[in-house]
C-alpha cells in the first residue's frame, strides 16, 4: 500500500470514530492524529495522560505496574514486597526479562516473587502487623538483601495501612534500607503516575543517604545510566559503550542495579537517561538539588547510536570525544555489514508501533538504517512532551494514536496494511491471528538486546526473520485459496 496523504488519512480516523456514539467520539477524537512536522508542541494536535474513556478496551497498566513492574522490581538486591493480594505480584513477576548478574534467592532477588498475601480478614482488621512480620521473615530466610520496598496494591491504600511507620520501626530494627511506596493501582490515569511516585519513593527514602559523605573517589568522567532496565540485556551493550568511549559508569538504574549505585548517584558529573518518561522526575530533582546536567540518549540504531555518542561527549573534554569517534569508527565495519545483510530484505516495509516509554519514538531510526518506514506510531502513556519529541521523528501525514482502543488499533491495521507491527503481548495474538507480522515491543519477544551496536545487529535480524517468515505464505486456509478445487470449497 502506498504512503498515505494527509486527507487519507484525516478519513480514515474519521471512518473508526463513526461507530462511537457522540460523546465518546469527540473524546477519542483528541486522541487521534495526522502527524504535522511542522508543529514544535503536540498539544496543537494531540490530547495525552487522560483517563481512559470507560467501556473501551485500553492497553494500559496500572500505577503500581509502573513503580514495582518498571523503576523499582529490576534493582536486584533489594526484596521487593508486593503488599496485598497475591495477584499483583504474581503477574508483574520477570515478565520484562531484567536480566541481572548474581545468584537469585542469595545475593540477587529481581525473579522471586514477595508477597503479603492479603486475605479477607486483612482488609477487615488491616495489614500492618502482617506487613512487619514479612520483613522480619524475610531478613531470616535472605540476610543478604541489601534492602526492602513495599509496594503497595489498591486494596492498601483503601483500607489506609500504615507502611510508612512500619518502615521507620523495621529500618530501625534491621539497620537496613526500608522504602513505603504509595503506588496503588487506581492512582492516577495509566502506569506513568507509578513511575513518578516510585521516583518520589527513591528521592525520599535513598538518595540521600550518602549525602556529606565523600568517601567514594570521584572521577571527571563518572556518569549514571538511568532508565534503562536491561531488558534482554540492554543495559549491558549501552554500558559497553559509554566505557569504550573513556566514561566510567557508577551507577545503573535499574536493571541489573543495586542500592549502593542509586545512593552514589549524586557523585556523578552527568546522568544520562534512556527512558524519559519513567525517569525525567528523578533526573530534574539531581539537577535541581546536586546541579547534575542529564541528557537524554538513543542506542537504537547506528544512526542514533552516533548521534548519541557524540552528544555524550560534548559534555566532557576532548579525551571523551575523541573516544567516542573511536567507538563509533570500530563499529562501522560491523554495523555496515548487518545493514548490507537486511537492508536489501526489508527496504520499503511499512511498520505501525504501539508501545510504552520511550519506545513509540526511539525506535524509529533503527528502522530507517534497514530501510524501513514508520508509518504509525503511539503511546500507551505518554504525556505532551512524549509527543513534543516524535513529530519530528515521524513522516508528514503518518498516524499518531494515543492511548489507543483495541478495536481503533485493528481498524488502523486492516486499513494501513503494514508489513509490521510492534507492540505488546496483548495484541500480539490477535495480529498474528489476523496474518500481520508482529514483533513484542516489550520485552523483545523473548530475544535482545536491541540497545547499541551489538544489539542492532539481533534488532536486523529478529525483523527479518519476522517479516520474512514463510509461514505468512501458508497462513491462508487450502479451502479458502483461489487454487482450491470447486469439490473442495463446497465440502470446506
Amino acid at each position: 500500500m502506498a504512503a498515505m496523504t494527509r486527507e487519507e488519512t484525516e478519513a480514515l480516523i474519521q471512518e473508526v470514530l463513526e461507530v462511537y456514539p457522540e460523546k465518546a467520539k469527540l473524546d477519542r477524537a483528541k486522541h487521534l492524529a495526522v502527524n504535522d512536522q511542522s508543529l514544535e508542541k503536540a498539544n496543537k494536535c494531540i490530547t495525552s495522560n487522560r483517563k481512559s474513556l470507560p467501556g473501551v478496551m485500553t492497553i494500559r497498566g496500572c500505577a503500581y505496574a509502573g513503580s514495582k513492574g518498571v523503576v523499582w522490581g529490576p534493582i536486584k538486591d533489594m526484596i521487593h514486597i508486593s503488599h496485598g493480594p497475591v495477584g499483583c505480584g504474581q503477574y508483574s513477576r520477570a515478565g520484562r526479562r531484567n536480566y541481572y548478574v548474581g545468584t537469585t534467592g542469595i545475593n540477587t532477588f529481581g525473579t522471586m516473587n514477595f508477597t503479603s498475601d492479603f486475605q479477607e480478614k486483612d482488609i477487615v482488621f488491616g495489614g500492618d502487623k502482617k506487613l512487619a512480620k514479612l520483613i522480619d521473615e524475610i531478613e531470616v530466610l535472605f540476610p543478604l538483601n541489601k534492602g526492602i520496598s513495599i509496594q503497595s496494591e489498591c486494596p492498601i491504600g483503601l483500607i489506609g495501612d500504615d507502611i510508612e511507620a512500619v518502615a521507620k520501626v523495621k529500618k530501625k530494627e534491621h539497620g537496613k534500607t526500608i522504602v513505603p511506596v504509595r503506588c496503588e493501582g487506581f492512582r492516577g490515569v495509566s502506569q506513568s503516575l507509578g513511575h513518578h511516585i516510585a521516583n518520589d519513593a527513591i528521592r525520599d527514602w535513598v538518595l540521600e543517604n550518602r549525602d556529606g559523605d565523600d568517601s567514594f573517589p570521584t572521577t571527571p568522567y563518572d556518569v549514571a545510566v538511568i532508565g534503562d532496565y536491561n531488558i534482554g540485556g540492554d543495559a549491558w551493550s549501552s554500558r559497553t559503550l559509554l566505557e569504550e568511549m573513556g566514561l566510567r559508569v557508577v551507577a545503573q538504574w535499574s536493571g541489573d542495579g543495586t542500592i549502593a549505585e542509586i545512593e552514589k548517584t549524586p557523585k556523578v558529573k552527568l546522568n544520562l537517561i534512556h527512558c524519559y518518561r519513567s525517569m525525567n522526575y528523578i533526573a530534574r530533582h539531581m539537577e535541581e538539588k546536586y546541579s547534575i546536567p542529564w541528557i537524554e540518549y538513543n542506542f537504537f540504531g547506528p544512526t542514533k547510536i552516533a548521534e548519541s555518542l557524540r552528544r555524550i561527549a560534548s559534555h566532557f573534554d576532548e579525551t571523551i570525544q575523541a573516544g567516542a569517534e573511536r567507538v563509533i569508527e570500530r563499529y562501522k565495519i560491523e554495523y555496515e555489514a548487518v545493514i548490507a545483510k537486511y537492508k536489501p530484505r526489508l527496504q520499503g516495509k511499512r511498520v505501525m508501533l504501539y508501545v510504552g516509554g520511550l519506545r513509540p519514538r526511539h525506535v524509529i531510526g533503527a528502522y530507517e538504517d534497514l530501510g524501513m518506514e514508520v508509518v504509525g506510531t503511539g503511546y500507551e502513556f505518554a504525556h505532551n512532551d512524549d509527543y513534543d519529541r516524535t513529530i519530528k521523528e515521524m513522516g508528514n501525514a503518518t498516524l499518531l494514536y494515543d492511548d489507543v482502543t483495541g478495536y481503533e488499533f485493528e481498524e488502523f491495521v486492516k486499513k494501513v496494511q503494514p508489513d509490521l507491527v510492534g507492540s505488546g503481548i496483548k495484541e500480539k495474538y490477535i495480529f498474528q491471528k489476523m496474518g500481520v507480522p508482529f514483533r513484542q515491543m516489550h520485552s523483545w519477544d523473548y530475544s535482545g538486546p536491541y540497545h547499541g551496536y551489538d544489539g542492532f545487529a539481533i534488532f536486523a535480524k529478529d525483523m527479518d526473520m519476522t517479516i520474512n517468515n514463510p509461514c505468512w505464505k501458508n497462513f491462508k486456509a487450502p479451502w479458502k485459496t483461489e487454487a482450491a478445487s470447486d469439490a473442495v470449497k463446497a465440502v470446506a
